[in-house]
């Protein structure tokens, strides 16, 4: 990742990513290095094994974040929850430092988050809800990369290689504008309210978060605008680094969901190695074969009728008179099994002819070729067996079935 990656933006709004001063760049290395010792003194540099993919989920207040987020995580396969950053901040680990007379400034943060995506449950992959928010965990964020780049190099030819892959860091904004915000953020207000006074009246149940900002449209719109000053502008200053998504969330949730999936999509050049993607090279990707399926079939078809027509007209007549029928009799199941020994089929055109007739009419036929050598005769000289080799075609036929209603 030290070189760009290339990007997956869309329609965000447009922002100059700002350049850092020479003193915060300079705090930065410090709060790193500082916490990169504690880490392996405490672990142990073969020890230091990070998450294969690492996704910054940000969003404005009311964009959804933690509605969305376990969709993203089950989308992307990850089975541990989100890492929120205000959560973390809350964790026994930060209310020590706070009880021990601490502030929690950029360096408490990059050490807490440091030491939790060291944990085993994270080490596929993970969501930061909340980070980086500052310039100072923007640049510590780079460093991070650079170093997880050497422990890659330094470990690739050990057998510990496996626990330092290569890591995929994914920055993903979920955007709304400023109105769609406030709305969101005072509709959830009402809601809150609504649902902790009945809790308070019953007993029933926990209470919820009641925020400032979803009750005074002031300060939501406020919020909004700390979004876009800090938020915004430290994930903007990433986008030519890491993959960047932005997903417009102003619609429905399904209409949302649609959208992180069109963003997520796989794409192994962002994932794998480099050196396992040259490795697969040569094996093509099936959505590029099947492109042009249907144009090629018809050209084989219209080919073996102009080139090859009596072998055609002999395939066709094999297959009317005695797969169709088998094939009938089966039309509830959709499978249909039929073993031959045909010889028309020992031609291996015929069996590429009959593989391409079905599937033009909307069958899928797979033939396999069974061989069974056969004693025919003793050789009394030498005692030993001749056998003739009986080729058996087994060809499977499914196609949609029919349906019995049953009253």
């Amino acid at each position: 990742m030290s070189s760009p990656a290339a990007t997956k933006s869309s329609s965000a709004p447009a922002a100059a990513a700002p350049k850092l001063p020479d003193l915060e760049i300079k705090d930065a290395h410090l709060i790193f290095e500082s916490v990169w010792q504690d880490l392996e003194a405490d672990f142990g540099r073969e020890n230091l094994r990070f998450p294969k993919e690492i996704i910054l989920l940000g969003g404005a207040p009311g964009a959804g974040k933690g509605t969305h987020s376990a969709f993203i995580a089950q989308a992307r396969g990850l089975t541990c929850g989100p890492i929120v950053i205000s959560a973390l901040l809350d964790s026994p680990e930060a209310r020590r430092l706070k009880d021990a007379g601490n502030m929690v400034g950029d360096r408490e943060v990059i050490g807490l988050l440091l030491r939790r995506l060291l944990r085993p449950e994270y080490r596929d992959g993970v969501i930061l809800d909340g980070f980086p928010r500052t310039k100072v965990q923007v640049e510590c964020l780079k460093l991070l990369v650079s170093r997880l780049h050497g422990l890659r190099s330094e470990f690739y030819q050990t057998p510990l290689s496996i626990h330092f892959r290569q890591t995929t860091i994914h920055i993903m904004v979920l955007f709304v504008d400023e109105k769609t915000a406030i709305l969101r953020q005072l509709k959830r207000g009402r809601e809150v309210k609504a649902y902790n006074e009945e809790v308070r009246r019953t007993g029933i149940g926990e209470l919820l978060e009641e925020r400032a900002t979803d009750y005074d449209e002031g300060l939501a719109q406020r919020r909004y605008r700390v979004f876009k000053e800090q938020t915004w502008d430290a994930l903007q200053s990433l986008k030519e680094i890491f993959h960047y998504h932005f997903v417009n969330a102003q619609g429905a949730i399904e209409e949302v969901e649609q959208n992180i999936l069109k963003e997520l999509e796989y794409q192994s050049t962002l994932e794998l190695d480099p050196r396992t993607v040259d490795r697969l090279r040569g094996v093509p990707v099936a959505r590029d074969i099947i492109i042009h399926a249907r144009q090629e079939l018809v050209k084989r078809l219209d080919g073996y009728e102009l080139e090859h027509r009596d072998l055609f007209a002999k395939v066709i007549e094999f297959i009317e008179k005695k797969i169709l029928p088998i094939v009938l009799c089966h039309a509830i199941s959709g499978v249909a099994h039929i073993n031959t020994e045909d010889p028309v089929l020992d031609d291996p055109m015929a069996l590429a002819m009959l593989i391409d007739v079905f599937s033009e009419r909307g069958y899928h036929a797979v033939v396999d070729i069974h061989k069974i050598e056969v004693p025919e005769r003793l050789d009394a000289a030498t005692g030993l067996i001749r056998c003739r080799v009986k080729r058996v075609y087994r060809i499977l036929i499914r196609f949609h079935g029919s349906e019995i209603r049953r009253g």
